[in-house]
């Protein structure tokens, strides 16, 4: 999906009880594993979100601890959902990693979480790009309130766009309402070009 500017109506404050704070540096395996619904899965990308890490923030230093995001309880200041902005192929901006765990969804944290990370850009940060799937179609329907529309190409990188399969999909799962009003573009020769440019998938 790409945004080429944010809508300001889809904008929401924290709830009460929440705060947001960056990662800290011994919070690391919080965040490789709050992406994941249950102690299991977890477990078993570890692996995979360690060499993620490694192959595309661990050479820029302490970045990535200043650009992640967590939303935390006020009570405890544990982490419940985290993303944050990162220039990929170090040429455009994009949504990383985008995660409210389960037993904190439909509280407004999700909502609230983008609305701080898409309040820190200028102007000329835009357009900001994201990858997901058709699954999760709550998250599809927040980006598309915020300004993100789906991509055409059948290919981006190395990775096929199955958009014309997720489509169905998507209308069975979201409101009416919200399905008419994504928007379908094609993306820009220079996002093409950057994701073409590393065999890794930085986002």
């Amino acid at each position: 999906m790409m945004c080429k500017s944010m809508n300001p109506a889809a904008v929401r404050g924290m709830p009460p009880g929440f705060h947001v704070r960056t990662c800290r540096k011994d919070e690391l395996h919080i965040w490789k594993a709050i992406h994941f619904d249950d102690p299991d899965t977890a477990k078993n990308y570890h692996a995979f979100m360690t060499d993620f890490f490694h192959d595309v923030y661990a050479d820029q230093g302490d970045l990535f601890y200043e650009k992640c995001i967590f939303v935390c309880k006020d009570d405890d200041d544990s982490p419940v959902g985290t993303c944050f902005i990162w220039k990929a192929y170090n040429q455009i901006n994009t949504l990383h990693w985008y995660k409210v765990r389960k037993p904190y969804e439909g509280r407004g944290l999700g909502r609230a979480l983008l609305s701080v990370v898409m309040l820190q850009l200028t102007d000329e940060d835009y357009p900001i790009y994201l990858h997901t799937q058709p699954g999760s179609f709550r998250a599809v329907k927040l980006y598309a309130d915020f300004g993100f529309a789906l991509l055409s190409d059948p290919i981006i990188g190395s990775r096929t766009n199955d958009l014309k399969a997720s489509l169905p999909i998507l209308e069975a799962c979201m409101p009416r309402e919200a399905f008419a009003r994504l928007q379908i573009i094609e993306a820009p020769k220079h996002f093409l070009d950057a994701v073409s440019s590393s065999p890794i998938n930085q986002f």
